[in-house]
């Protein structure tokens, strides 16, 4: 874990550059159709995630919900860009205290992940960036997230970047020049190439989507 201060500084650079790169990431950009990537009623063109220790996963007034365990998740079975695309859901914690979005997506060859909520309940940051996790690297900061509210969550990768937003609120944009992307050492890998897992809480899953954008 980094101290309080290496984090506020962290998160200061870190807004700065979202500030500076605004004009390239505004989430109402024209782009593509929107995919449905969920029915609402069964888990067609998803699977549960072999993790050791999962909970159940099951389909209840049109949300995907992941039981708590050690991590539960789902992968998406269907096809999906590797960059140049798109990504929204809406997702709650419905008991727990940890992560209840950590979404892993392909960006290029690699693949990374978006935790939201993670260490403790309040983490967001893309893990790993030069093997830096969510809470260590430039993207990491903290929020309150409610217990059984629902929080839209929008996910775009291109070839020049990766941003992110929270109900609309920009949160991430990271250039991916300067960095090596990769996952977090641990069964996380089992998420690849587009999966959404919780650690130790149950979480509910709605309304996912992508598109392609330009």
């Amino acid at each position: 874990m980094i101290c309080a201060k290496t984090r506020w500084l962290a998160a200061a650079v870190f807004f700065a550059a979202v500030s500076a790169a605004g004009q390239e990431a505004k989430p109402g950009a024209p782009d593509g159709e929107w995919r449905p990537m969920f029915d609402g009623k069964s888990l067609d063109g998803w699977k549960e995630t072999p993790f050791t220790g999962h909970g159940a996963v099951r389909v209840e007034n049109g949300t995907i919900v992941l039981g708590s365990g050690y991590m539960t998740g789902v992968n998406w079975t269907g096809k999906l860009p590797t960059s140049n695309y798109e990504v929204r859901l809406e997702a709650s914690r419905i008991q727990g205290s940890d992560f209840f979005a950590g979404i892993t997506f392909p960006v290029g060859d690699s693949f990374c992940t978006w935790i939201n909520g993670g260490w403790g309940g309040q983490v967001v940051g893309l893990s790993s960036l030069n093997e830096m996790d969510a809470s260590e690297n430039e993207t990491s900061f903290t929020r309150e997230f409610e217990k059984g509210r629902w929080y839209a969550l929008r996910l775009r990768v291109t070839d020049r970047y990766i941003a992110a937003w929270i109900d609309e609120e920009q949160v991430i944009y990271l250039e991916l020049g300067n960095w090596t992307i990769g996952l977090r050492f641990g069964e996380i890998e089992l998420s690849k190439p587009f999966g959404i897992a919780s650690y130790g809480t149950t979480a509910g899953l709605r309304k996912i989507e992508y598109r392609l954008v330009q």
